[in-house]
């Protein structure tokens, strides 16, 4: 940061003591009342946090007076799409998306001597906090030994990785990597990692956080301003370089009201997610506010800042208030902690008190929601933002079936939908409907951090054991908790037991049905779906559905509350009405309603009560770095430039900084009558993209693997393999349920090449027209890219060649990420798509930039002709100065370099 004891800094003047109650102080900070600026007062609280970083780095050259006016001046200036500089405290690292990042820095270290430049100086200059939390796949489910026998299956498969990381950790000063099974980086974050307020050489600010997964936002529970970016933007933010944003508009979301009895946060926040993508929330801010707020425990507040990407905001912003404080304590930070982040918030008017009026407060738009109104419900069968009443379940499932081939439909012919396949499972009579649930699973993501859905979970299971029922045994159940804490409070509750007699044993601590890696069903139970085209169902605790991502198999995925997951193994079928049908007949023959085994409020409330406590999280986080004997036994390389091997196929030296020079290209790049490779629709999603799921065999990606000595059990993940291009490359658009219109509508990894006519895996089409010298576009529809905040969703395409995406919209962190690796996103101007202009995908596109990299300008007009004589215009998708810089520099690392070479120099 600009040195703020400087007697130069241009805020120096509102420096200030925060004294303790008994005398001293706590250290200095910067005063936003110091200020006297009636605008402070009304601004939202998140984009004070904004305020105060632009203040603190004030430096007049990365960050000036000019940028903390536009701040200040917030409701005149966000409308106007106005750029700031936003430099955030810290960086978290997921690790299948973090490796890449590592790989991108560990790599620019190694470009450093051939530059004439010191290689050691390439460190974060923020605190970096790495989690293994992709590790496990679900091999092994439903039994005692799960969780140890998948944990070891992931270091066979990862060990590799797993060097990698532990190599960084003590190769690059600020880095601090969690081993796994410590739980997802978003849960360690939350009960571990914030601060909420920084104390650093005697300096307080608020915390603020970027991660390499877009769910990064659930720290905003905490009164902590973060966001989820792709691994090239964390890369620059570990380096200190400021990061381009526009300033948001920001949502006020008043709540008010309690929840009614029987209904949970997930509840809430599907609810919320269905409001917020139909009001319009992409690239703002929403903050919660009202009374309705104090109602919700910091567990809650944490499931719906969760799904913030989901309902299409950068961030779901919850002030600091006691419930936070209280959390805090709860964790087990100390009480001299806790006092001194109060006393900071209250000072810079930042805590929020139930006793004193709340201020009022701007905002770009209003919504209200009053939290008694809210109904269960789940969402799906295939967007996280289609919410179903739980009443309405039964006709919805049915609607579906009927319904063309689409987010809600699947088209099966009415004389189909009664099916019933009858099979063989290991000796017992089974069978499965359209419907049938095969997979259930309790999910780290979202609703692992609120111990009072896991509680629900367990009571659930807990009286569906005394009263007889079980759920039957091909269908496929885990519990994989985010956090070893919430093991920890299910095994000192008692629940564990009943929840292990269902089948949900803990088979991980980290991300895994809830990223795809669900690991396979039973042979059994795959021929009976595959055999007779059957629509299978998963339901799981998670924020994302997408077809094609949960399981290959199960093409209906419901998100549910965990106490649903549990019912619906239970009734193995999402063709059920619960208020009138029985979940199954337990003792005595007696059916057993949904009804007869909910737990009440109060139930959850005293088993959280007398489970949930401080100790456990003292336990867990004291040790948290020592509990993993094989990643405490793991040997890694001792240099600090990383010595990387030729045939790896884990850890690969990126190629696109090779062969770069120290001059940027005085003209952006000519695309000039390119193929297009694909031709997509709508809610394109990063999964779709760049597939995390596991790599089957006759893949590009599986026939690479086996010319390395690969054995097909051995080849892991799309996701566990994101640090060699060579598998990310081949891994675009690799998702059997992507549909491509050269395709006549069909789904799976396939495009046609359009000289020859030829049906190739998209890998091998692009190859064939890099080798023929021809660019490539990508045309798509609306909220292309949205999901994960995975940088390989842009590499990938980089590296198969594409040029440009031409969409109807983009989500944000995608479209960032396309700038950042070089390649052009356009959109289409408002009304028209490719389907209006008549484009078919068959074409041959010529983009017409400027012909000087200083011609170009964010937002500015662009012109696109076909071979055909068409003509129609795009807005260039540059949404910022910075934005334009790195583009002309032909992406974000070659900037970095070029930039960090000459400052060292």
């Amino acid at each position: 940061m600009a040195n703020p004891t400087a007697t130069k800094h241009a805020f120096k003047r509102i420096l200030t003591s925060l004294l303790k109650p008994g005398g001293g102080e706590y250290g200095k900070f910067f005063s936003l009342p110091a200020l006297n600026d009636p605008r402070i007062d009304k601004l939202p609280y998140s984009i004070r946090v904004l305020l105060e970083s632009a203040i603190r780095h004030c430096d007049n050259f990365q960050v000036t007076e000019s940028d903390v006016e536009k701040i200040i001046d917030w409701e005149n200036t966000s409308p106007k799409l106005a750029e700031i500089p936003f430099k955030p405290a810290r960086c978290i690292l997921m690790d299948n998306t973090g490796v890449p990042a590592v790989v991108d820095l560990a790599a620019m270290r190694d470009m450093m001597p051939k530059l004439g430049c010191d290689p050691y100086k390439i460190n974060p200059l923020i605190p970096v906090d790495a989690v293994i939390d992709h590790a496990v796949r679900v091999d092994v489910a439903g039994t005692y030994d799960a969780l140890d026998r998948n944990e070891e299956l992931e270091f066979q498969r990862n060990k590799e990785r797993f060097a990698f990381l532990k190599w960084a950790s003590n190769a690059f000063h600020n880095m601090q990597v969690f081993p796994p099974g410590s739980g997802t980086v978003h849960q360690v974050n939350l009960e571990y990692l914030a601060r909420v307020v920084f104390n650093e050489d005697g300096i307080l600010y608020f915390d603020s956080v970027v991660g390499t997964d877009s769910h990064t936002t659930m720290i905003n529970s905490l009164g902590v301003a973060g966001w989820g970016v792709g691994g090239i933007e964390a890369v620059v933010a570990m380096l200190g370089q400021p990061m381009g944003m526009v300033l948001p508009g920001v949502v006020g979301f008043k709540l008010s009201g309690k929840l009614r009895d029987g209904v949970t946060t997930t509840d809430i926040v599907l609810t919320m997610t269905q409001m917020l993508r139909k009001h319009g929330a992409i690239g703002k801010f929403v903050e919660f506010y009202g009374v309705g707020v104090g109602e919700l425990s910091l567990p809650a507040r944490a499931t719906i800042a969760n799904m913030s990407p989901e309902y299409g905001a950068t961030m779901g912003f919850f002030p600091v208030d006691q419930v936070a404080l209280d959390y805090l304590k709860l964790t087990g930070r100390s009480d001299e902690t806790v006092s001194m982040i109060e006393a900071y918030l209250r000072a810079n008017k930042m805590f929020v008190d139930k006793h004193e009026p709340e201020t009022e407060r701007v905002f770009s738009s209003h919504l209200e929601l009053d939290l008694s109104e809210v109904e269960p419900c789940v969402s799906g069968p295939k967007r996280p933002h289609d919410r179903v009443p739980l009443k309405e379940m039964k006709s919805d499932w049915h609607a579906c079936l009927d319904n063309e081939v689409g987010f809600k439909g699947y088209a099966v012919p009415k004389e189909q939908q009664g099916k019933v396949v009858k099979f063989d499972f290991h000796g017992r009579p089974a069978e499965i409907k359209h419907g049938s649930v095969v997979l259930a699973a309790i999910c780290s993501s979202t609703n692992t951090s609120n111990p009072s859905v896991m509680i629900g979970a367990g009571l659930v299971a807990k009286k569906a054991c005394e009263l007889g029922l079980e759920v039957k045994p091909w269908v496929k159940t885990s519990l994989t908790p985010g956090s070893v804490v919430a093991t920890e409070y299910l095994k000192h509750s008692g629940l564990q037991d009943y929840l292990n007699q269902q089948g949900f044993h803990v088979a991980a601590h980290g991300c895994a049905t809830c990223v795809g890696n669900s690991g396979d069903l039973d042979g059994s139970v795959s021929a009976a779906i595959t055999e007779n085209d059957m629509v299978a169902a998963a339901v799981l605790s998670a924020n994302r559905n997408f077809e094609g991502r949960v399981n290959p198999l199960t093409r209906a995925n419901y998100l549910a509350s965990p106490p649903l997951v549990v019912a619906y193994a239970l009734a193995g079928t999402v063709d059920i009405d619960f208020e009138k049908e029985p979940i199954g007949v337990g003792k005595g023959g007696k059916e057993v309603f949904l009804r007869d085994i909910w737990p009440s409020n109060q139930e959850i409330d005293e088993v959280v009560e007398s489970s949930v406590q401080t100790h456990l999280f003292k336990k867990v986080y004291d040790s948290i770095m020592e509990r993993n004997p094989r990643w405490n036994q793991l040997p890694v390389p001792k240099e600090a430039l990383y010595p990387w091997e030729d045939r790896s196929t884990y850890i690969r030296k990126p190629t696109y900084l090779e062969g770069m020079s120290m001059t940027p290209p005085a003209a952006p790049p000519t695309v000039t009558e390119a193929y297009c490779l694909l031709n997509l629709g709508d809610s394109i999603t990063t999964d779709h993209i760049s597939y995390s799921g596991k790599i089957p065999e006759g893949t590009p990606a599986a026939k690479y693997l086996l010319e390395y000595g690969v054995e097909p059990k051995n080849f892991s993940s799309y996701g566990g393999r994101r640090g060699n291009n060579e598998v990310v490359m081949r891994g675009a658009f690799a998702n059997m349920r992507i549909v491509n219109k050269l395709l006549d509508g069909k789904a799976g990894p396939w495009t046609i090449h359009v000289p020859t006519g030829e049906k190739l895996y998209v890998y091998d089409a692009a190859m064939k027209y890099k080798s023929e010298g021809h660019d490539m576009v990508i045309i798509a529809g609306s909220e292309y890219g949205s999901g994960s905040s995975r940088d390989s969703a842009a590499k990938g395409p980089m590296l198969l060649g594409v040029k440009s995406v031409i969409a109807k919209s983009f989500e944000r962190i995608h479209r960032s990420n396309l700038v950042g690796m070089g390649i052009i996103p356009l959109c289409f101007k408002a009304g028209e798509d490719a389907d209006s202009l008549g484009l078919t995908g068959r074409e041959r596109y010529t983009i017409h930039l400027p012909t000087s990299t200083a011609e170009l300008s964010p937002g500015q007009d662009v012109t696109v002709t076909t071979h055909d004589g068409r003509s129609f215009t795009c807005t260039l998708r540059l949404d910022t100065q910075l934005e334009v810089t790195y583009f002309n520099h032909g992406g974000i690392l070659p900037y970095m370099v070029r930039n960090l070479a000459a400052q060292m120099k």
